[in-house]
Formats: structure tokens, sequence, C-alpha cells
């Protein structure tokens, strides 16, 4: 979680907590915010990337394929296994008329959600579930860090897991990627600590 007094703009989101959540909201019939949370967490994506992505950007596929909107940048994602059995589970709660219609539609199916809606309704939906501390802490990029966290620390905090994430962050160095998940911060403090 973000430590005390970090200037930072939103808060990563600790692992199983979010695999709770995701099941939870599964169980209450969210499938759209069970869906988007879970292409955030398995593939670190931005959310204006995943809110332009269509139903046949996910069936039957082994990895999506994006132009990042932000950096124009090619990426080939892997879809993890538990997000294909996510994916399955939507398309049968939302018996899906067209491969060509995008994901996630605003009520009126006009267009899709807004940026702005996802943050409003990620702080509702952690709050609501009790999911964290402070939900106003939690936004859309949440989502993207609690990628990021999960690879270090799966990683072991290795070096290697930040090279790797700054690649696939598209980050300019490895030392962006550590101010970015706030792990910089928590070395410079655990030196003091640890006087």
């Amino acid at each position: 979680m973000a430590l005390a007094g970090q200037k930072t703009k939103s808060d990563y989101i600790e692992w199983n907590k979010l695999n709770s959540l995701v099941l939870k909201l599964d169980r209450d019939g969210e499938w759209k915010f069970s869906l988007l949370i879970s292409i955030g967490m398995f593939c670190g994506m931005r959310i204006s990337d995943i809110l332009s992505l269509k139903w046949r950007d996910l069936i039957d596929r082994d990895f999506i394929e994006i132009t990042e909107k932000k950096t124009g940048k090619f990426r080939r994602i892997k879809i993890n296994p538990n997000l294909h059995e996510i994916v399955s589970k939507s398309i049968d709660s939302h018996k899906l008329l067209n491969q060509d219609d995008f994901i996630f539609l605003n009520r009126f199916n006009t267009s899709t959600i807004s940026v702005q809606y996802v943050n409003r309704k990620l702080k509702e939906i952690v709050g609501k579930y009790n999911v964290v501390k402070n939900p106003l802490l939690i936004k859309s990029h949440s989502l993207r860090k609690s990628f990021g966290r999960r690879v270090f620390e799966n990683n072991e905090n290795s070096e290697r897991s930040l090279i790797l994430l700054s690649e696939m962050f598209n980050h300019s160095n490895i030392k962006t990627t550590k101010v970015y998940l706030g792990i910089r911060d928590k070395e410079i403090f655990d030196v003091y600590d640890n006087l």
C-alpha cells in the first residue's frame, strides 16, 4: 500500500484482495467490473487501452494485441488462464451478440464507459467490499500498479523483475519503474527503520 505521506496519485491493491474482489463481483452479477478489474490485474494495461477492447480481442485468443493509446507502441500480452476463465464467465453473463462490440459499453450501449466513471465506480466498489483502508487512493491506474507489484513480488523483488516491468510498462528506465511502484520510497524508509 502507499506509504504515509507518499505523494502518489493512486495506490495498488494487494493481489489476494483483488482476487477476492473479482470473485465477489462475479458472485453479485457485476460481470463488467469483474472483467475490467481482471484484465487490469492480469495484463497491466492502462485503462484507456482496456476500454478500447472489443469482444473479438479476447474470444478464442491467447494474446491481446494492442497499439497503446498513450505511447503509440505495439504490445502483445499473453492471456493468463485465470483471465480466460473470467472472460468465458463474462460472455455467458453478457449473452454476447456481436464480437465487434466494445466490451465496456455504457448502460445505453452508445459508447464505452468513461475513465471518470471507472474511477468513481472503483472507489465505490472497494469501499463497499472493504478492500482497502482508503478507497480515495484507488483509481483505474491502481490495477496496473497492482500488476506491477505482483510481478515484482513473484520474482523475489529482483532487479530482473524491474527490468521486465520497465519494458512491459514502456518506462525509460528501471528508476522510473521503482518510483511508479513506490519501491524506492520504501527502500529509503527501510534504511531509517533498520538503524
